[in-house]
């Protein structure tokens, strides 16, 4: 009896170049404009190294007045100067290897293990990225409070559910004022990421509208004209007693820089004839290299390995703002 094997279901060079089935730039984070992939962390992510460097010019200071001229040849004006910061990013390694033995294959029901795999690969590499995503918002979220006196933050969560009131729970109320934490900048947010949890109060208090989608279905949720991004991955703490507090995060264009680079192997087929005791085993091997990064931060921590992992992401120590408050698009919102 044949056994069908991986390279009779999935030739290396054709899954490469299909379209994936559910890649980053189809979800509601990269579809909302606050993930922008551009050219240049594409570039970045692909170059040697582990760290990439984003240099930018800061701005003229507004608050330094003007000088007034004069008809005295004796007064000289000074010239002054702009000065230049950077953001330094760190790219992801990353790697996932999903195995399937051949005696399996020959006994299973349905459709191939390796059929299988090949076609929840894409949706796993999309799940990993919306997680990083959100971890880094963690980590942003971490250092603006240990260093930055919680500037970017609306916190009105009770730490027990007997101080849980309708204040402390989602509102207009909280949420202008978590907005309004950019300044002037307010308009500039463009998506909300809110956990299923606090969804559920918006649709209660009849705050959702709907919009049409690309098919013109009346399915893109609304709130204020902001686009509702519902993902029970938002971050979820446990009071200091009881109940739970939830993050709201509150995005604008362009929050985040995406760039993938192309590693020296993306896919790989490896068989272990000698496993199984001899009946063989089969792994598809898929790698990718990321660069998301927070606009107007830079990657300070050194991970243990040569990536941050989940946990490392959402440290306070992994990141530090280098821009002012208002030039980065986002804020948060800590409720019950």
């Amino acid at each position: 009896m044949s056994t069908v094997q991986l390279a009779d279901i999935i030739n290396v060079t054709v899954f490469q170049d299909l379209p994936p089935v559910n890649d980053p730039e189809r979800t509601a984070f990269y579809e909302s404009g606050i993930v922008t992939r551009t050219p240049l962390f594409d570039a970045l992510a692909s170059a040697a190294g582990k760290t990439a460097e984003l240099p930018f010019w800061n701005d003229i200071d507004p608050t330094d007045e003007a000088n007034l001229s004069s008809d005295n040849p004796a007064t000289i004006a000074a010239a002054e100067k702009i000065t230049q910061g950077e953001q330094i990013t760190r790219k992801a390694f990353l790697n996932k290897g999903l195995s399937a033995s051949d005696l399996a294959s020959e006994l299973a029901m349905g459709p191939e293990a390796m059929q299988h795999i090949r076609n929840r690969t894409d949706t796993y590499w999309t799940r990993q990225w919306q997680r990083r995503l959100i971890a880094s918002a963690d980590g942003v979220l971490a250092d603006n409070v240990a260093n930055d006196s919680g500037d970017m933050v609306h916190d009105v969560a009770s730490e027990t559910i007997a101080g849980q009131t309708a204040s402390t729970k989602f509102s207009r109320g909280n949420f202008t004022a978590a907005a309004f934490t950019m300044g002037d900048a307010f308009e500039n947010t463009g998506a909300i990421g809110v956990h299923s949890a606090i969804y559920k109060q918006m649709v209660d208090n009849d705050d959702i509208d709907y919009i049409p989608d690309s098919q013109g279905r009346m399915t893109i949720p609304t709130f204020m004209g902001k686009r509702v991004i519902i993902d029970d991955g938002m971050t979820v703490t446990a009071g200091t007693t009881d109940g739970f507090k939830y993050t709201t995060v509150l995005f604008g264009e362009g929050a985040f820089g995406w760039g993938e680079g192309m590693p020296k192997v993306p896919v790989e087929l490896e068989r272990e004839a000698s496993q199984g005791n001899g009946g063989g085993i089969e792994t598809l091997w898929t790698r990718k290299t990321h660069i998301i990064h927070p606009a107007g931060f830079q990657s300070t921590g050194t991970p243990a390995g040569d990536s941050f992992t989940l946990a490392e992401l959402r440290l306070a120590a992994s990141w530090d703002r280098v821009v002012p408050r208002k030039n980065v698009p986002m804020a948060f919102l800590v409720t019950n």
